[in-house]
């Protein structure tokens, strides 16, 4: 099945919020806190109405699952098999603070499996984007880089001695008793560094970094990144091997290293 329309949908969709999110994060606004203390601005709740109010237009049969104002359920079916997964402002602390590295994520899953994934991150002058079947793909905007839309790959690095990898914050992985096993992969391996929230898998697909796991993560952080890191040849699942972004937490790798990798930070 071909997802080119839905893909070129999500793309439409990254340019409109790219505008608007660029446009918000150089003026004043407000900064609330959710009931598990993260913040949310209103320039994430304005970035995924734009997004709902499109997909309700365009794709009036499917579901969309937000983070800011949670499930749609489509008009021609309850418990549609496609559903459209959204993080307005993925990386919104460091939006906050003026730090560029935050991004749009618009995802496709359709019969649980994730088949579109755009990671737009205007700030950084950067946009991935797949669809299954399609490879995947990333453009820059940045002055001095070229202009069209270029193909990416994982690594072929295939000893974790040589390996790069990218983690989230250390309180995370000590919250699951998972900091021990995540200091063994760092002596293990070449360089660690975080990069954090999206970029991380970014890099993984792109063949920058080998390496990308985060302990604590939700379905709306995941499902985009999910077609783009596959497509491009690596390999995304939980920390206990379940493929996709349904399993509360993540590991994405360039698929040579994955079952080293699972074998040392699998929950136990």
């Amino acid at each position: 099945m071909s997802y080119k329309d839905d893909l070129a949908l999500a793309l439409s969709l990254a340019d409109a919020v790219d505008a608007l999110t660029i446009a918000g994060s150089l003026g004043d606004f407000a900064v609330e806190f959710k009931a598990d203390d993260t913040p949310v601005t209103a320039i994430d709740r304005a970035a995924e109405e734009l997004i709902r109010d499109r997909l309700l237009a365009e794709r009036p049969a499917d579901t969309i699952v937000g983070e800011e104002f949670g499930v749609t359920t489509g008009t021609e079916k309850l418990n549609s098999p496609r559903r459209w997964v959204i993080d307005p402002i993925d990386g919104t602390k460091n939006f906050v603070r003026g730090v560029p590295a935050w991004a749009t994520l618009i995802g496709l899953i359709v019969d649980d499996v994730a088949v579109v994934g755009v990671v737009s991150a205007p700030a950084l002058g950067r946009r991935w984007y797949a669809a299954q079947g399609s490879g995947a793909w990333t453009v820059t905007t940045m002055p001095g880089h070229p202009q069209e839309p270029r193909r990416i790959s994982v690594s072929g690095t295939s000893d974790l001695a040589d390996a790069f990898v990218s983690i989230s914050s250390l309180i995370g992985w000590e919250n699951r008793d998972l900091l021990e096993p995540l200091l063994d992969l760092t002596r293990a391996t070449a360089r660690t560094r975080a990069f954090g929230d999206f970029w991380s898998y970014m890099l993984v697909a792109e063949g920058a970094v080998d390496i990308a796991c985060e302990p604590e993560l939700a379905l709306h952080d995941m499902t985009a990144l999910v077609p783009i890191v596959t497509e491009a040849g690596g390999m995304f699942t939980s920390l206990g091997g379940t493929p996709g972004p349904f399993g509360g937490d993540a590991l994405a790798t360039n698929g040579i290293l994955h079952d080293k990798v699972l074998s040392i930070l699998a929950p136990r």
